[in-house]
C-alpha cells in the first residue's frame, strides 16, 4: 500500500470520527452528514485507485451513477418513510459484507486452492454472520415499518428455543467451515442459518421497540463492515466499522435506558403480547372534548406552551402547520417550547428531523431530561399524534407493560390539549390514561388540518 494512500486513509477516519462528533449535537449534524460523506468518498476512491481494478473514467460514471440514484431518492422519499429508508440501509450494509465475504472465501478456496489463515477465517465467518443476520433483520423492519407485515409481535410457541438451536448449529457449522474450507456444504449452511436467524429474531419485536431494534441494526451493519475490513486488510473499513458499531450500541443503550427496558427484554419480547388487557377492567374514561374554535381562544389566553411531538404529527405531516402555529403564539410573547422524548417516532432523533424541516430552530427542541421539570409551570401542554410517551400509567400502573418507563410530565400541566385521530392505542397497546385526568381535552381529527384551522382562528382574532 503506498504512502499516499494510507494519507488518504488517514484523513477519511478523521472525517469519519469528526462526523459522528458533529452528528451528536443537533445543529450540527448536517456538517457531521458532510463531513463523514467527503471522508467515504475519500476512502473509496483512494482504494480503487490503489487496486487498479477500474479507470478514473469508469469511477466518475459510477459515482455520478450512484449519485443520481441517491439523489433521486432522497428527494422522492417523505419524512415518515425515513425510518423505512434507514432500515433498508442498515440491510444494505450488512448484505455488502455478506457478499465480500463469500465472494472472498469462494475465490481463496476455489479459484486459488489456499488455506486461509486464523484471522480471515474467522472474519468471514462473523461477516457471514452479522450481515446475513443484519440483512435479513432489516428487511422484516423494513416491513414492519412500511405495513406489509403486522407490526405487533409474531410470535408462536417454541420461538426462542428454536433461535438457541438455529445459533448452536451455526457455531457447529462454522467450525466445520473452519476445518474443511473447501468443501461449499458447511459455509452454505453459514449463510441459511445467518438468514433466517435474522428474520426469527426480529419478527417477534413489537412496533413500539422499532427505534431500538433500527439503532441495533445499525450497529450491527457496522460490525459487518469491522469484520469486512480485516477480510480485506482494508484500515480504514476497519476504522469506520468499529466507529458505526460502537455508536450504534451506546445508542442502543440510550434508546433502551430511556424505555426503562433492558436489550436482553427488548430482543426477547417486545411491547404487545401483554398489554391487550390492560385498561379493560378498570373504570371508563371520561373523555372532555375541544373543538377548533375554543382551542384557538385557549391558545390565545395563555403564556407558556409546550408542544409534545409524536409518530402521528409525521403522519398527518403537521410540522409546518405546527410552525404556523408557533409563529402566531410567538406574535403574542408566548413562551412556546418544544419536548423531545427520546423514543418518539420510530427511529432516534424523528422528531428533531421533521421539525428542522420546518424550519424550527434547534434551541426550541429541549430533550426530555431537561424539560420535565417545566410542566407543572406551564399553562398549556399540546401533544400531537404521541401516545406512549406521555402514558402516566408509566408512573402510576404498576400493571402497566410501560410501568417504569421515562415519560414526558405532560399531565402535570395546568392544561393538556391531545390532537388524535381518534382514541386508537400506542405502539404499546394499552389505553393512555391522560386522555381522562380532568386537565386533559381531546382534539380530534387529522392533526394537519386542524392545526391549520386552529391558526386560522388566531389569525382573525
Amino acid at each position: 500500500m503506498s504512502i499516499t494512500t494510507q494519507i488518504a486513509y488517514l484523513v477519511a477516519s478523521v472525517l469519519f470520527i469528526l462526523g459522528i462528533k458533529f452528528l451528536g449535537k443537533t445543529k450540527d449534524a448536517r456538517k457531521g452528514n458532510m463531513l463523514s460523506s467527503v471522508g467515504m468518498l475519500i476512502a473509496i476512491v483512494a482504494t480503487l485507485l490503489t487496486l487498479e481494478v477500474v479507470s478514473l473514467t469508469e469511477i466518475f460514471i459510477c459515482m455520478l451513477l450512484g449519485g443520481t440514484i441517491g439523489l433521486y431518492y432522497a428527494k422522492k422519499v417523505e419524512m415518515t418513510k425515513i425510518p423505512e429508508m434507514v432500515a433498508l440501509f442498515n440491510g444494505f450494509g450488512g448484505l455488502a459484507s455478506f457478499g465480500v465475504a463469500l465472494s472472498d472465501h469462494f475465490f481463496k478456496t476455489e479459484i486459488l486452492g489456499t488455506q486461509l489463515d486464523a484471522v480471515n477465517s474467522v472474519s468471514i465467518i462473523l461477516s457471514v454472520l452479522i450481515g446475513g443476520v443484519t440483512f435479513t433483520g432489516s428487511v422484516v423492519a423494513w416491513m414492519k415499518l412500511n405495513g406489509k407485515i403486522s407490526g405487533s409481535p409474531i410470535t408462536f410457541k417454541g420461538q426462542h428455543a428454536l433461535n438457541l438451536v438455529l445459533l448452536i448449529s451455526f457455531l457447529i457449522a462454522a467450525v466445520f467451515t473452519y476445518m474443511y474450507q473447501t468443501d461449499p456444504l458447511y459455509i452454505s449452511l453459514l449463510v441459511v442459518l445467518s438468514l433466517l436467524v435474522g428474520v426469527l429474531i426480529v419478527i417477534p419485536i413489537g412496533g413500539a421497540d422499532m427505534p431500538v431494534v433500527i439503532s441495533l441494526l445499525n450497529s450491527y451493519s457496522g460490525m459487518a463492515a469491522c469484520a469486512t475490513g480485516f477480510i480485506l486488510n482494508n484500515n480504514v473499513l476497519i476504522v469506520a466499522g468499529s466507529l458505526v458499531g460502537a455508536s450504534g450500541i451506546i445508542l442502543t443503550q440510550i434508546m433502551c435506558k430511556a424505555m426503562n427496558r433492558s436489550l436482553t427484554n427488548v430482543l426477547l419480547g417486545g411491547f404487545g403480547q401483554t398489554a391487550a388487557t390492560q385498561g379493560e377492567d378498570g373504570p371508563a374514561m371520561v373523555i372532555k372534548e375541544i373543538g377548533v374554535e375554543e382551542s384557538a381562544m385557549l391558545f390565545d389566553s395563555v403564556s407558556s406552551v409546550i408542544v409534545v411531538p409524536g409518530y402521528g404529527m409525521a403522519v398527518a405531516q403537521a410540522q409546518h402547520a405546527v410552525r404556523e402555529l408557533m409563529e402566531q403564539c410567538e406574535k403574542r410573547n408566548i413562551d412556546f417550547k418544544f419536548a423531545i422524548h427520546p423514543v418518539a417516532g420510530r427511529m432516534p432523533g424523528h422528531m428533531n428531523v421533521l421539525l428542522a424541516e420546518a424550519n424550527i430552530s434547534y434551541d426550541k427542541l429541549i430533550e426530555m431530561e431537561a424539560i420535565n421539570d417545566e410542566f407543572p409551570n406551564t399553562d398549556l401542554v399540546f401533544v400531537i399524534g404521541a401516545n406512549d410517551v406521555v402514558n402516566p400509567a408509566a408512573r402510576t400502573n404498576p400493571q402497566s407493560p410501560i410501568y417504569g418507563m421515562p415519560i414526558l410530565n405532560a399531565d402535570k400541566a395546568k392544561t393538556v390539549i391531545v390532537s388524535k385521530r381518534s382514541m386508537g392505542k400506542g405502539y404499546a397497546g394499552i389505553e393512555n390514561e391522560l386522555f381522562g385526568y380532568p386537565n386533559c381535552l381531546m382534539l380530534f381529527g387529522d392533526a394537519k388540518q386542524t392545526i391549520t384551522k386552529v391558526v386560522a382562528e388566531m389569525k382573525d382574532m
